[in-house]
């Protein structure tokens, strides 16, 4: 009886070790995929903005132009946004002053998904009865 008891614990042990692996390994695999579309997505935005610098306007930048009342030089805000995946995109912002003088502004991970609101239901709140 002992033998069968310790044989059935060690294979409920090795079979819950199993799915462990199982679900670290998606995790694993889930997160080498997120910090590579991060970093394909970061050399795409900073290729636009190496196009900024050099005088171009890439397809999808968006310019926002205002004169400095201060200076009274122009300034241009550049924006864009590049896509990481269907719910994730990375968003830039570069102000640019002049030929030669540029700053970032914003340079961020942003959701750009959907967001529904989870209609399960709520706990309870000590006022309904449970068993009507």
């Amino acid at each position: 009886m002992l033998t069968i008891f310790a044989v059935l614990c060690l294979t409920v042990f090795a079979l819950l070790s199993l799915s462990t692996v199982r679900a670290d390994q998606r995790l694993g695999d889930a997160t080498a995929e997120a910090v590579e579309a991060y970093y394909a997505a970061d050399c795409k935005a900073q290729e636009l903005l190496a196009r900024l610098r050099h005088g171009e306007l890439p397809a999808g930048v968006e310019v926002e132009t205002s004169v400095s009342h201060t200076t009274e030089r122009v300034e241009q805000i550049c924006t864009y946004a590049v896509p990481l995946s269907e719910t994730q995109e990375l968003q830039v912002a570069v102000e640019v002053r002049g030929t030669n003088d540029f700053t970032v502004l914003r340079w961020q991970l942003a959701n750009v998904g959907d967001w529904e609101i989870d209609d399960a239901p709520g706990f309870w709140n000590g006022e309904d009865d449970l068993f009507e």
